[in-house]
This record gives C-alpha cells, sequence and structure tokens, in this order.
C-alpha cells in the first residue's frame, strides 16, 4: 500500500515493528507491506550447513595458509576495477569462492558440508595452496600469486 508520513517525511526504507517500507522513484513515492519471516527450505539447510563446515575449515587451516588469502585479497584490490577498498572482497569470502569453484569442478566428490582439511590434504585438491587454486582456475590471476604456496595444514 502507498504511505505517506506526516512531519515532513517524504519516504522511509527499512523495517518498523511489524512493518517494511520501501522507498521508490527517486524517494517520492514509499511503499509498505506487512513484514513475513520467509519460508526456509532444503536448499537454506545445505547453504548454512556448507558454511558453517567451510567456516570451521578456513578458522582450523594454517596461519600462512590465511596469511596467503589476504595477501591475495589485497593484491586483488590493486587490479583496474576495484578503485574503493571497501568492495574489496576479505580473505575468507575468496577462499568460500575458491572451495565453491572446486566443488563445481567435481560435484560427484566434493561436499563442502563435510569436507575436512584431512580431505583436502588427501586428496592433493588443488586449494590446497592459493598459487594452485589460481593455476587451476578456480581464482583469478593477481600479481605475485605464485609465491603464495603456504599448505593448508
Amino acid at each position: 500500500m502507498k504511505v505517506k508520513f506526516k512531519h515532513s517525511i517524504k519516504t522511509f526504507s527499512g523495517e518498523v515493528e511489524e512493518m517494511v517500507y520501501g522507498s521508490y522513484r527517486k524517494g517520492k513515492l514509499c511503499i509498505g507491506r506487512d513484514y513475513v519471516y520467509p519460508t526456509l527450505n532444503a536448499h537454506n539447510h545445505q547453504m548454512g550447513a556448507a558454511c558453517r563446515n567451510l567456516s570451521l575449515v578456513y578458522n582450523r587451516a594454517d596461519s600462512l595458509y590465511r596469511d596467503n588469502f589476504k595477501m591475495y585479497s589485497r593484491q586483488t584490490g590493486l587490479k583496474p576495477g576495484f578503485p574503493d577498498h571497501k568492495l574489496v572482497p576479505s580473505g575468507f569470502a575468496l577462499f568460500m569462492k575458491m572451495m565453491y569453484a572446486w566443488r563445481d569442478s567435481d560435484p560427484t566428490h566434493v561436499d563442502l558440508a563435510t569436507v575436512t582439511i584431512a580431505d583436502i590434504v588427501a586428496l592433493d585438491a588443488e586449494v590446497r595452496t592459493v598459487a594452485r587454486a589460481v593455476d587451476a582456475g578456480f581464482l583469478p590471476t593477481v600479481a605475485g600469486y605464485a609465491a603464495m604456496t603456504g599448505d593448508i595444514q
């Protein structure tokens, strides 16, 4: 429904109590609707399990491995197309991108909800180092990536 506010307020975006407001047409129109919590499905639970597990894997990885991702993130920010430091993805975000690319390369054998560091080492996966992941095409090439050889274990 179209909403009109008092006291010279033209429009508002956000959630207040049980209503959600949206600003449209460059602040000239405000639409309000009841807040409805989205229904969670199996895909939501699968994504949540994968993200929780990958967070544990990243936090348990060797500190040099995590430092390599931070360095890779900084190098990504130096590439054209990232003029603002706020647009640069974090090391963990790049780790997640790499892991999903690895899963997409072999979906029958890679389950991100259950993979462990021991599994990655046993498979001698290309995600063991940043340099190998870039060479495999899981991450874009940046300057100095070949020196990022810190192993996950």
